[in-house]
């Protein structure tokens, strides 16, 4: 064969393999800014991100760790961040009702029956003294929540109500939750709405006891969901499904490491690898020992949970005009990744 000969089969062999239908070149990944503040109920971003779900996706996300749910919001409805993690507070009802440019496609963690990760908690001495037996004697006590308008609240308000109560019964004040554990040592405070890990750290510190949580008062109630920015929604459509096949995956090998009541499933070990990694705690006994957040398997949002939590907000002259769920919520992409991922047919 001569040089020509050989130049021009390489040339051949080289259009061929170029054209090839069957070859796969890797694009750029699609980068996605998630902003979150990086706690145990963002397991399911944590596994995606570890096992490799949004790379097959073919994304690059991006963590922006952020204080609040609420801190997200502007930085969401301006297009800086594509996703944000967070409770649905009334704040976000809120931000959409004056025209925030963002929506609530998916859930994230839940109370489920046995995974009440809001724990309602009594200073121990009250307990024990029988000051307080039910809820009808929450009547006067300094309630401690970390914020105005959260799930906390809603925890609050159902206890409360249980009791013939309203929080205008109680006398609340605004504390983290790691500065709940001392304010129940030095006694400032009488009961709180706390997560986990705190609820169990001030339960193992003998300040606190467990008196009821979010699973028994608003069942399969959401404390994290899914917001994506409207012009993430609208203009980087295929991004954001992709994003979501990749979370819901993720949502799903979580689910297999949830036994009951606690993170001792089969997934066990690999979840609480990802939350060590990402999450401030490093010590794996800690998410061993706490109620953890249960997940739903499709990424649905409960819409009567979500009018539960606004009527809860606008009873409390938390909401600003008359914005109604529909308005906030965006069910299409996680249709449309369902359509991807298919049916649930057991843990991962």
């Amino acid at each position: 064969m001569s040089v020509l000969t050989r130049r021009d089969a390489t040339l051949a062999l080289l259009a061929t393999t170029l054209l090839s239908p069957t070859r796969v070149f890797s694009a750029t990944p699609a980068v996605v800014r998630i902003g979150t503040t990086l706690s145990e109920g963002d397991a399911p971003v944590c596994i995606a991100l570890t096992k490799g779900y949004f790379a097959e996706q073919g994304l690059d996300v991006q963590i922006v760790q952020i204080q609040t749910a609420a801190m997200m919001m502007a930085p969401l409805g301006s297009g800086q961040l594509d996703v944000a993690a967070g409770a649905p507070t009334a704040g976000l009802f809120n931000a959409v009702g004056r025209g925030i440019d963002m929506k609530c496609v998916a859930s994230e963690s839940i109370s489920a029956p046995g995974y009440g990760v809001i724990a309602l908690l009594v200073r121990k001495d009250l307990i024990t003294s029988g000051r307080v037996k039910s809820f009808k004697d929450f009547k006067g006590l300094t309630f401690a929540e970390v914020g105005q308008g959260t799930a906390a609240f809603v925890t609050m308000s159902e206890a409360l109500r249980r009791g013939g109560l309203t929080y205008h019964d109680v006398h609340e004040v605004f504390i983290g939750f790691p500065e709940q554990i001392a304010a129940f040592t030095n006694g400032s405070i009488d009961a709180s709405c706390t997560i986990e890990p705190f609820a169990t750290k001030a339960i193992q510190a003998g300040v606190a006891v467990r008196f009821s949580a979010s699973d028994v008062l608003v069942p399969n109630g959401m404390n994290g969901c899914l917001f994506f920015s409207g012009n993430f929604i609208r203009n980087q459509r295929d991004t954001a499904v992709k994003f979501m096949v990749a979370y819901i995956k993720g949502s799903r090998f979580v689910a297999g490491a949830l036994k009951n009541g606690s993170l001792s499933g089969p997934n066990a070990g690999e979840v609480i690898d990802a939350l060590t990694k990402y999450t401030s705690i490093k010590d794996p006994a800690i998410f061993r020992a706490i109620v953890p957040c249960a997940v739903d398997v499709n990424g649905r949002l409960d819409l009567a949970n979500l009018r539960f939590d606004l009527a809860a907000f606008r009873g409390a002259n938390l909401i600003e005009g008359d914005t109604t769920v529909e308005q906030v919520v965006d069910t299409s992409i996680v249709d449309a990744a369902l359509k991807i991922v298919g049916p649930y047919r057991g843990h991962a």
